[in-house]
């Protein structure tokens, strides 16, 4: 019997934690939803989200032929460096700069303590090479490149088997040609290395910082290839006709070869996938300045988002390693569901950064964990139920809960489980709020111009508190919260970034031309970037950006530029927003003074086909809401234990209101309403919690 052929409908986006991998499933033909979680396996991080996959067409009866889409967030890159599981990695650099890697820029964060070390270089002494060559800044060649010296370099690094390899040589970002000619050189010798060259990585200024980031995008190469061609030829077994996307750190996805090639820019996509989900379900609100505030099982993300455009970042540091890339401005704390709680040697509570992950996980969880986390001390409170969770695929033991927690705190501490507990929930509460104090009040913003955007697995137990604290607009809950980050994978587009430096000043007689001719260079990049994918250079959509600042000063600020020729006017816009930029940052600006113009960008896009995540359409509700069940749920000392209803979150229609104390359960989420909140169910079937008026 011939089996029927099958349409492709299901977009499938999934998001790996670290303590749980998350999909989300939509029906672009019906709109149609389905959500699933699981916990990660951070020992083989592909196995989860395979798993995964043919769990959630299981679960709707579906099949891989009928999947049009798979994007997946992954934090596997991120822990690779953060654990120094990256390949065996040599650079060639320039000769006299081979130590710049551990000299870098002299600053010591922690001034007052003898005692600290720095973290390692990724590349050790004895594989840092050197090349006789020397470029100017102006791009001149001072010294041409020696090929018996980089001969000697190649030698020595393949007979120290190393399996990527750092090109990074002074001041190539003003000429390529060296860079050039040694990575033709070390792929026609050595066609099995993974080889980075800072050119293509960053052709930007500043040198250490251009060696760091492609240092690290070397340690990365073979550990994101190999796994990331892994997971394309397992989606492939499972039926899938087409590759899988990668979401990246700047709110855009790619190819796994893109993402094989600058594995730099996929350090941040978990959090990434979960602003874009927050924009996209914010938006569809009618809110466009928000907080996202996601909580996991490891840590606490935020961003700030106005008017609907989340803020860039192009500089981070990670485990000691300076990167430049471009990514979404979000802030993490180690502050998640699965963070240790513990008393320090003068007996003072702390809560975090260390995690007890997916394995062993909470106390609770039954899977050998022996630690109190945060997940352990709601569950005492009664704010988790204390049976299961994910509607029933986790099941949870309270009695292990309360033991390590007096075990480990209440005893010690001479208090009962309950105020352990409590203290618990009243710190990590502070840790998660003083992430979004950092990205609003300390830049000069009112939280109370801002909505919360609560999701990940955590986030919405904790957001009302943390709202309180702030005194924020109020928390918009989303649909499908523990889930958010996968669906926000779904919502971007294919996405690639650019970037040159090349300084000129406003009064420079050429400044028009050569800004002209940098963006007309980039443009040309850009228009070529999803050629693979068949995609036509007009539907490519190309945003330009400029680092500028004002002559004499060494810091800059990344501004708008208006698309077409860069001519007289062009740049007075270009002025005008920087301008306005620095007046914004820092409450002055000088209009008087010159600008120059430093490090030019370019963001390519083209939309991919998204499906309607509106769904069917609610019903009205019949009859007035009811809550599913009650229960016992601890919120301060003042009132201790009150009896609190239970809503089912499917059940919830638009227009339903009610007022705390309230709990909200769905299969991926729980969502805590204090008693001095109140709730609306809005069109969108997002959540709103306001804390009531006195």
């Amino acid at each position: 019997m011939n089996s029927q052929p099958v349409s492709p409908r299901y977009r499938i986006g999934i998001d790996v934690g670290g303590t749980f991998t998350d999909l989300f499933l939509l029906d672009a033909q019906s709109g149609a939803v389905a959500r699933h979680k699981l916990l990660s396996t951070p020992g083989e991080p592909h196995r989860a989200p395979l798993a995964g996959i043919r769990e959630i067409l299981a679960k709707i009866g579906g099949q891989g032929a009928q999947v049009a889409f798979v994007g997946l967030g992954t934090t596997v890159m991120t822990n690779a460096l953060l654990e120094r599981k990256g390949a065996l990695t040599g650079l060639i650099t320039t000769a006299g700069f081979r130590d710049l890697l551990e000299i870098a820029r002299q600053i010591r964060p922690h001034t007052f303590d003898p005692f600290v070390s720095k973290p390692a270089p990724l590349v050790p002494r004895q594989l840092r090479r050197e090349v006789v060559e020397r470029i100017a800044a102006s791009g001149d060649v001072i010294t041409p490149l020696d090929p018996s010296s980089l001969d000697q370099a190649i030698d020595a690094l393949q007979a120290a088997g190393v399996k990527a390899i750092a090109v990074c040589l002074l001041n190539s970002y003003a000429n390529p040609a060296h860079e050039r000619a040694i990575a033709d050189a070390l792929r026609k010798r050595w066609p099995a290395a993974h080889v980075s060259v800072s050119v293509d990585v960053l052709p930007e200024f500043r040198e250490y910082e251009r060696l760091s980031s492609t240092v690290v995008n070397a340690y990365l190469m073979p550990v994101t290839r190999e796994y990331f061609r892994a997971f394309e030829t397992e989606v492939s077994g499972i039926g899938v006709p087409e590759a899988p996307f990668i979401m990246n750190s700047g709110g855009g996805i790619m190819t796994p070869e893109q993402a094989g090639e600058r594995p730099i820019d996929t350090l941040f996509s978990g959090p990434s996938g979960g602003v874009s989900g927050a924009i996209y379900v914010a938006a569809r609100g009618g809110h466009a300045n928000i907080i996202t505030f996601d909580m996991g099982g490891t840590s606490t993300d935020v961003c700030l988002i106005q008017n609907g455009k989340p803020q860039l970042s192009h500089s981070r540091i990670i485990n000691g390693c300076p990167l430049k890339a471009a990514a979404l401005d979000v802030h993490t704390v180690g502050a998640g569901g699965s963070s240790i709680a513990g008393l320090d040697a003068g007996g003072m509570l702390y809560v975090g950064p260390h995690s007890a992950g997916a394995r062993p996980g909470p106390a609770c969880y039954g899977n050998g964990g022996d630690k109190p986390t945060v997940t352990d001390a709601n569950v005492v409170l009664g704010r988790l139920n204390p049976e299961f969770l994910l509607g029933g695929a986790l099941k949870i033991d309270a009695a292990r809960s309360r033991e390590v927690i007096a075990r480990d705190i209440a005893k010690p501490r001479g208090i009962d489980v309950v105020e352990a507990a409590a203290s618990i929930i009243a710190i990590a509460d502070t840790n998660m709020a003083h992430a979004v104090r950092f990205v609003s009040v300390e830049r000069g913003l009112d939280p109370g111009d801002f909505m919360l955007v609560a999701f990940g697995g955590a986030g919405p137990v904790h957001a009302a508190a943390v709202a309180r604290n702030l005194g924020v607009a109020g928390v918009l809950v989303p649909p499908a919260p523990g889930v958010l980050c996968a669906m926000g994978v779904l919502v971007n587009d294919l996405q690639a970034d650019f970037s040159r430096t090349r300084m000129t000043t406003e009064s420079a007689a050429d400044c028009l031309a050569a800004v002209d001719g940098v963006f007309r260079e980039l443009e040309v990049k850009g228009r070529a970037a999803f050629s693979g994918e068949k995609v036509a250079a007009s539907k490519v959509t190309l945003e330009r950006t400029v680092d500028a600042r004002y002559a004499g000063q060494n810091h800059e600020l990344t501004v708008e530029v208006p698309g077409g020729v860069f001519d007289a006017k062009a740049l007075a816009a270009t002025k005008a927003n920087f301008n306005a930029a620095h007046r914004g940052m820092f409450g002055y600006d000088s209009p008087e003074k010159p600008i120059e113009l430093v490090t030019f960008r370019l963001r390519a896009r083209t939309s991919v086909a998204r499906g309607d995540f509106g769904g069917a359409q609610a019903t009205a509700r019949k009859g007035a809401l009811t809550p599913a069940a009650t229960r016992k749920v601890y919120f301060d000392k003042s009132c201790g234990f009150v009896e609190c209803p239970v809503y089912d979150r499917d059940a919830l229609k638009p227009a339903d209101t009610f007022r705390g104390p309230a709990i909200v359960e769905q299969m991926d989420c729980t969502t805590v309403v204090p008693p001095d909140f109140n709730v609306r169910v809005d069109d969108a079937g997002n959540l709103l919690l306001t804390l009531a008026k006195v």
